[in-house]
This record gives C-alpha cells, structure tokens and sequence, in this order.
C-alpha cells in the first residue's frame, strides 16, 4: 500500500473522530498504568468497573502498598487472571515507589522493566500518558493492519515497525486509537462490517471479497 492510500485512510478516521483516546478510564499516570496492566485479556468495560470503586481510593503506588494484595483482589476479582495481576501490581508499586520517586517512567526500557509491563503496554503508557508518537499492537491493532494491508509480518512486534514505517509522522500520535477503534466497532474479528466501513475502498482484505464475488 502507498503513502497516498494510507495517508487518505487516516485523514478518513481523522474526520470520522478527530481526537481519539483510550476507553479506559483513569485519573492520572500511575491509574492508567495499573488500567492497562489490568486490561491483558481482558475488555476495558470489564475494567472500567472494576477500577470505577478502585480509582476513588488510588492515586500513587503508596496507595496500592497499604491497601495490600488481598484488598486489591477485592477490586479486581472480576477480571481475569486477577490473583496474577494483583501480584504483579502490588510489584510494580514497590518498584516505583523505591526507585522512580512513585513516578511512572517516561521511557520504554524503565516501563518494561516493571512487573506485569510488557511491550504494548509501555506502548500505551508512553502515547497516552506522554504523547509520544508509540504503536501499541494488541489484538484489533494487529487484525486491522494485516487485514487493511499496512503490514504482512506475522508478529506484534514486526507489525508495530511496519507501521512505524508506513505511518506518515503526522498520524503517528492517534494512529494506533484509530486502528483499535476500527477494530473494535467495524473490522470486528468474526464478522467484519465490510459494507458500513469508511475506508473499504482501500482495504486488501475487502478488496479480495469483492473480487471473488464478481
């Protein structure tokens, strides 16, 4: 696909919603990390009621350290792989707290570093929290880029620099939103909504349905 067929893509989106934001729900940096962390396999609605009581008693780590792992599980039980992601979250808040001041890193190597972090995280936290211009492949994101044509690589990582490369610099900070959304509400997993898409004209994967079709 060339730069001009992605560029009309994303001035589409753009359009469509022209400043796109995560769906889940947080009050500052270290809320976002801990709803990110929480979201690995699991939906941001899902999340977004259980951090909903959470978030109105957490602000910082120091916060998570006296409420303990047993009363994080309270919050969190409904989510799944809880007990894993309260271990690994009651982690990560001694790990700030001794060692970034209880703030969240701004970088990929430090971010990485924390338990329960891993690189589509520290993708989101370093976009989201710091405006930098990251690709977080999860799930939607590495769907909707195979299936539109940005990316034939068959791993998130190689995917994520696909895009990097192919993304012109000036839909970089809202890209990997659009193509989640994309995801989520039209070029679903099972049933994509091929006929209600905005940019089907220039998707490879519709392209090819349309074509068997003749």
């Amino acid at each position: 696909m060339d730069k001009e067929q992605i560029d009309r893509i994303f001035t589409i989106f753009s359009k469509a919603n022209p400043h796109p934001k995560t769906e889940l729900e947080y009050t500052n940096k270290f809320t976002l990390l801990l709803a990110v962390v929480l979201s690995a396999q699991a939906t941001d609605i899902g999340v977004n009621k259980a951090t909903k009581e959470l978030f109105k008693i957490i602000s910082v780590p120091e916060d998570i350290l006296k409420l303990g792992e047993d009363g994080l599980k309270h919050y969190i039980k409904s989510i799944g792989l809880f007990n894993t992601k309260a271990k690994n979250i009651i982690k990560l808040s001694h790990q700030l707290a001794e060692k970034y001041n209880s703030m969240v890193p701004d970088n990929m190597k430090d971010l990485e570093s924390l338990p329960g972090v891993g690189r589509k995280t520290a993708n989101v936290i370093m976009n989201c929290a710091f405006g930098m211009p990251t690709i977080a492949v999860d799930t939607h994101v590495f769907r909707t880029a195979r299936r539109i044509g940005f990316s034939h690589s068959t791993t998130p990582e190689k995917v994520e620099q696909d895009l990097l490369k192919a993304i012109p610099q000036k839909w970089l900070n809202h890209a990997h939103h659009w193509l989640i959304l994309h995801g989520r509400y039209i070029c679903k997993a099972k049933r994509p909504l091929c006929e209600k898409c905005p940019i089907n004209m220039y998707c490879e994967y519709y392209n090819k349905i349309a074509l068997v079709l003749r």
